[in-house]
């Protein structure tokens, strides 16, 4: 009989300690494009875009120009003259092509470091939301998490919002 009631109360007790733990969630996908810092971060990029785009159509422009240069004259130059200006015309074209990798390779590191700040300011908001309301964790639910019970789990992505300051 003793037995019998100690594992009854092996299996009530944390049953009861689960239903005193909270849960929540948060859609982060609806909070970032709402903080002012995403929208400074992609003003940013799309800057920095434009002067790689606007430094390669430059570049290329110049390129079409020495090489309409070069076959207009093609015909009349010394066959050394002729070899230079096309091996400049390729250096041209090997320069361009690694201000191009180069640009892709600044891009895609401005922009992790500028989302990674924004990221890193959510968490620690999400973090703050976690401990003040004593939530055992919180859940992303644009990580892709296949199902939350919304009995069991509370949305905090307003609380989160507010956090933020973010209306």
């Amino acid at each position: 009989m003793l037995k019998k009631l100690i594992v009854a109360l092996m299996l009530i007790i944390p049953m009861g300690l689960c239903a005193q733990q909270k849960f929540g969630h948060v859609n982060s996908s609806a909070i970032i494009p709402l903080m002012p810092e995403y929208t400074t971060a992609q003003n940013e990029i799309q800057a920095l875009q434009k002067q790689y785009e606007d430094e390669i159509k430059r570049m290329q422009d110049e390129l079409n120009k020495k090489s309409e240069e070069f076959e207009a004259q093609k015909a009349t130059l010394p066959a050394n003259i002729a070899e230079r200006r096309q091996a400049e015309l390729q250096e041209l074209l090997n320069r361009m092509q690694q201000y191009y990798q180069d640009g892709e390779q600044h891009m895609q590191k401005a922009s992790s470091e500028k989302m990674g700040a924004i990221s890193e300011k959510l968490r620690a908001a999400i973090k703050e939301v976690g401990v003040a309301g004593g939530y055992v964790y919180i859940m992303d639910t644009a990580a892709g998490v296949p199902y939350i019970s919304e009995t069991l789990s509370t949305d905090v992505t307003e609380t989160v919002k507010a956090k933020l300051g973010i209306k």
